[in-house]
């Protein structure tokens, strides 16, 4: 199976050099993250939210060493935009000294998107 039988063409997944990467998919979208997740080079850090419905969707997922995978569940009342929001907040710190850099898609979103804290 090649990246393209999965990646829907608006996503065009292309993080740049040094972006924190962020993915966040709900059930119908985790073969997305999963391949996306597949192409993603050895160095590569960030974080990939799971969004599913109970304890029976939580599976393998194989990602590099510095990206956290985060299951969460639905009957817990977690949320994957939730998370999202959390985590973009902590990461994209108004800082005057640093620029900050994430790459992410998210269900939902139908392009991938380029986000920096100025």
């Amino acid at each position: 199976m090649l990246l393209s039988d999965v990646l829907p063409a608006t996503i065009a997944w292309n993080p740049g050099e040094g972006a924190s990467v962020l993915l966040g998919a709900v059930d119908a979208d985790i073969a997305i993250a999963e391949t996306v997740a597949a192409t993603l080079p050895a160095k590569a850090r960030g974080r990939i939210f799971l969004e599913v419905a109970d304890a029976s969707g939580v599976r393998e997922f194989s990602a590099p060493g510095r990206v956290c995978v985060t299951w969460l569940r639905r009957d817990l009342g977690q949320s994957m935009r939730t998370a999202v929001d959390a985590w973009l907040a902590e990461m994209l710190p108004v800082e005057s000294e640093r620029e900050h850099h994430v790459y992410a898609w998210v269900s939902g979103d139908r392009a991938a998107h380029a986000l920096t804290s100025d």
